[in-house]
């Protein structure tokens, strides 16, 4: 009987160990699992992590082009235009009243260019101011007289819009082109100096006169497309009715609109 109790015992003692080692063992499976996912979890945030700064570091970088052109000129030229076409395609299309002013604005940016771009113009915006003072004192053998006149009204200062301006091109045009020329002179002669070899600089004159062009064709034709005349309600009924000719305006002393 003692024996029977003692081997019981035992025998309730193996299967306690036996249960305990199964929720261990269950309980490292269990924990492996739980570690496992943990890691592959960490693994697939890091990936996404990477992931997302290489598309923000291609999206943030201008796509090159594909080939390099043969000259240096127009592989100038090309950076050149991504800077200043935005500009001028941005205040051209500003002007939506009457395609004279858009007319104007193109004639007054050409003309600009071609100033800018007159080789005695780009040597003299190339003088060091110390320097041109220098050659302004040196090539007169005048001398001062001994009045001063100190009255600011003697000499007024000259208007640069009307030294901008083309005889009988519209005035807003010439306005609006002469705030966006400002805004990409200095982009333009950076670049063309930037170019010593005289082939390059004539096929980065000529390409840039006409790119100018072309796109200045295309933003016409972008505003043509999307500019709508403005109706009313009444109209759009009146139309859907039939064709109505217009009544006759009564004769008034007043002004009708």
């Amino acid at each position: 009987m003692q024996i029977d109790r003692k081997q019981f015992l035992d025998d309730e003692l193996q299967d306690k160990k036996l249960r305990e080692n199964v929720r261990n063992a269950i309980k490292l499976f269990l924990r492996k699992k739980a570690l496992s996912a943990k890691r592959e979890k960490l693994e697939e945030k890091k990936l996404r992590s990477l992931i997302q700064g290489l598309i923000s570091e291609v999206g943030a970088t201008d796509v090159p082009s594909e080939t390099a052109h043969a000259s240096t000129g127009i592989n100038v030229l090309e950076d050149l235009l991504k800077k200043v076409i935005p500009v001028l395609e941005e205040d051209f299309k500003a002007l939506t009243t009457s395609d004279v002013q858009r007319k104007s604005f193109r004639a007054h940016v050409i003309q600009a260019v071609v100033n800018s771009l007159t080789p005695d113009n780009v040597n003299k915006k190339a003088i060091p101011v110390k320097e041109e003072l220098a050659i302004n004192i040196g090539d007169t053998d005048e001398k001062p007289g001994e009045f001063i006149d100190i009255d600011p009204a003697a000499e007024e200062p000259p208007d640069e819009k009307e030294d901008f301006g083309i005889e009988g091109e519209d005035v807003t045009g010439r306005n609006f082109a002469y705030t966006s020329y400002n805004k990409i002179e200095k982009n333009i002669l950076d670049s063309y100096e930037s170019l010593a070899d005289q082939q390059d600089r004539e096929l980065f004159y000529d390409y840039l006169i006409t790119n100018l062009k072309l796109y200045f064709d295309k933003f016409e034709d972008e505003l043509q497309a999307n500019l709508q005349e403005p109706t009313t309600p009444e109209y759009e009924q009146e139309k859907e009715a039939g064709d109505v000719e217009p009544a006759a305006a009564e004769t008034s002393d007043e002004l009708t609109f």
